[in-house]
C-alpha cells in the first residue's frame, strides 16, 4: 500500500478539478473570480468533515503562487503563530490555513488580529461549527465566510470513478463496483473518509479483478477501523452515537459515549453545545425545563472547565435522556421555512402593520387589529397569517402530558382552526 492515503494523493490543485461546492468553484462565484484575480480575502471554511475545507486552502496557495504555511489548532499555539507572522513579513501574499480554527481560545485568536489587519498573512480558517459562536467578533469580521456543503452520493461516487481512472497505483487494478452502498453509508458524505475507506478495501480483498460488495466493504471495515479512522473521523460517529442516544431515552448509553468524548480530550462546550440544540431540537416543549437545564449547563461548563466539567455534564446528559421527548417546534420551523420558500415574500396583513407615520395611517395600517388583552382570557380569534396560507397548520403539538395540555389550551381557542 501507498503510504501516502488516497485521499492525498488525489487532492485537487486547481479549483476546476473539485468535486462539489459548485456555489464557490464555478466561474460566475465570488471564490473563483477572487483566486482567478489573485486578490483573495481572509476568509472562514465552515462545513462538515471531508468536503473539501483543506483542499480548497491549499488550492488557493497554488492557484495565486503564495507561501503556504498550515497548522491544526489541535496541537498549535500563540508561539506557532508568531514564528509564522515573523516568516510572512519577509514574504509575500503568505497564507495561514489554519485547520479546526474553533479550537483556538481567545488569546490565540487575538494573535491573529493585527497580521490580518495589516496584511501580513491572508487567514484562511478550517471550522466544523458555527463560527459565529466559535471564532471571536473581531477576527470574523476581517474574514469573508464561505459555507461547504456536505457531498451527496452522486459527487461521492464521481470521486471514485475519478480516483480508479487517475490514481497510479488504483489503475494497475481493475475494480469493479458492483455494490456501493455500504461505502457510501460508511463514509456518511466524507470525501477523505470515503477515498482512504476505497483504497484500505480495494488492499483487503488482494485480487484482481477486484470485485466490491457491500459484504466485503463491511467485513474489512469492521477489522481495518483503526486505519481509515487514523484521521479523526471517529469524532463524529461518537458524537452521532451520544446523540442517538439521549434521543432514544438511554441515560446509560449516553453517559457512556459522554466518558468516551472526555476521555478523549473532547472540548468541552462541543459537548455542550450539543446538548443545547438537542434540547430544543429532541425535548422541546415536552420539557421547557430541558432548554433551560442545557444553557445553563453550557454556561457553567464554560467557568468551570475540566476535570468537574464532567460532572455538570454527566447531569445534563442523564437528565435529557430521561426527559420526554418531542420533535415538534423542529418540524414545525422546517415546514414554516418550506411554505416561505414555496409562497415567496407574501404581503403582511393590513391590521398586523405597523402604522409609525400619518401616511402609513392614511393607508390603513394596523386598521381591524384587535389587541387581545381587551377581551376576556386575554383572546380573541382573528387571523395572523397571510391570506394565502390562512389557517395552515404548522406546529402540532406532540403526543406527550405537556403538550397534550398546549393541544387543549389552543383548541379551547381556535375551535378546530388550526386542526386540534
Amino acid at each position: 500500500m501507498n503510504p501516502t492515503p488516497l485521499a492525498e494523493r488525489m487532492r485537487p490543485s486547481r479549483l476546476e478539478e473539485l468535486i462539489g461546492q459548485e456555489h464557490l468553484s464555478s466561474p460566475s462565484s465570488f471564490l473563483h473570480k477572487a483566486i482567478k484575480s489573485g486578490n483573495v480575502p481572509s476568509l472562514i471554511l465552515w462545513g462538515p468533515p471531508g468536503v473539501g475545507k483543506t483542499t480548497i486552502a491549499n488550492i488557493i496557495a497554488n492557484e495565486i503562487k503564495a507561501p503556504f504555511y498550515p497548522l491544526s489548532a489541535i496541537n498549535a499555539g500563540v508561539k506557532d503563530i508568531r514564528e509564522i507572522i515573523d516568516k510572512a513579513k519577509f514574504q509575500t501574499g503568505v497564507v495561514l490555513f489554519i485547520d479546526e480554527i474553533h479550537r483556538f481560545n481567545k488569546s490565540q485568536q487575538d494573535a491573529l488580529l493585527g497580521a490580518v489587519e495589516k496584511g501580513i498573512i491572508r487567514l484562511i480558517g478550517a471550522t466544523t461549527e458555527n463560527p459565529s459562536f466559535e471564532v471571536n467578533s473581531a477576527l470574523l469580521s476581517r474574514c469573508q465566510v464561505f459555507t461547504l456543503n456536505p457531498l451527496g452520493k452522486a459527487e461521492m461516487l464521481a470521486m471514485v470513478q475519478q480516483a480508479l481512472e487517475k490514481d497510479v497505483d488504483l489503475r494497475k487494478i481493475q475494480v469493479e463496483l458492483q455494490e456501493t452502498d455500504a461505502l457510501m453509508r460508511i463514509s456518511g458524505g466524507d470525501g477523505r473518509k470515503l477515498l482512504n475507506l476505497l483504497e484500505i478495501v480495494i488492499d483487503g480483498i488482494q485480487e484482481n479483478p477486484c470485485v466490491l460488495t457491500d459484504e466485503k466493504v463491511m467485513q474489512i471495515a469492521q477489522q481495518q477501523v483503526a486505519l481509515y479512522d487514523k484521521s479523526g473521523e471517529q469524532h463524529y460517529d461518537i458524537i452521532s452515537a451520544f446523540i442517538k442516544s439521549i434521543r432514544g431515552s438511554d441515560p446509560n448509553a449516553a453517559v457512556y459515549w459522554l466518558a468516551r468524548m472526555i476521555e478523549g480530550g473532547e472540548d468541552v462546550k462541543f459537548i455542550a453545545r450539543r446538548l443545547v440544540i438537542l434540547a430544543s431540537e429532541d425535548i422541546g416543549n415536552a420539557n421547557p425545563n430541558a432548554l433551560l437545564l442545557a444553557t445553563n449547563c453550557f454556561e457553567a461548563v464554560k467557568i468551570i472547565g475540566y476535570p468537574e466539567a464532567r460532572i455538570i455534564l454527566s447531569q445534563c446528559v442523564t437528565y435529557l435522556a430521561s426527559s420526554p421527548k418531542s420533535n415538534a417546534a423542529y418540524l414545525a420551523i422546517n415546514q414554516a421555512q418550506a411554505l416561505v420558500k414555496e409562497t415567496g415574500n407574501l404581503s403582511v396583513p393590513i391590521p398586523l402593520r405597523n402604522a409609525p407615520t400619518k401616511l402609513m395611517k392614511d393607508l390603513a395600517y394596523g386598521k381591524g387589529y384587535q389587541y387581545s388583552h381587551d377581551f376576556p382570557d386575554n383572546f380573541v380569534a382573528q387571523e395572523f397569517l397571510p391570506e394565502e396560507i390562512k389557517g395552515k397548520l404548522l406546529y402540532d403539538p406532540g403526543d406527550n402530558s405537556r403538550e397534550k395540555e398546549l393541544r387543549s389550551f389552543l383548541s379551547k381557542r381556535w375551535k378546530g382552526k388550526y386542526g386540534y
